[in-house]
């Protein structure tokens, strides 16, 4: 198990198969963030039966870009943005679809800043 300081609030990360976490597998997740207890899973991309067709490199670039996106929903829930939205059952800090983005364009962002010497 790792740990990873969130604004100050540790996180323990842990690989769990998908075939032993009922979570995961009944939402047909890969990875979630659990904001009660500080606790994020990444699914064990070796896992055939829910991986299957995967090739090494492309499980382990999953698995990054799976850890990206549920460090973007610790972030957010740390900073309290995920609770103080207006839209109710779903803030907007919430939507998928922002996480997502934000975890892919992440590390063409900080390439970007690295060239431009302003990271």
């Amino acid at each position: 198990m790792q740990k990873i300081s969130i604004l100050g609030t540790e996180y323990a990360i842990e690989i769990h198969k998908v075939s032993e976490d009922n979570f995961m597998k009944d939402n047909r997740y890969a990875g979630y963030c659990c904001e009660e207890s500080k606790l994020i899973v990444i699914a064990d991309m070796s896992e055939k039966g829910y991986f299957p067709d995967m090739s090494e490199k492309e499980q382990e670039n999953y698995k990054k870009r799976t850890l990206r996106h549920e460090l973007i929903h610790a972030f957010l829930n740390e900073s309290g943005l995920s609770d103080s939205a207006s839209v109710p059952n779903c803030s907007w800090a919430k939507y998928e679809e922002m996480v997502d983005w934000i975890a892919i364009q992440l590390p063409k962002i900080l390439n970007a800043c690295r060239e431009l010497g302003c990271i």
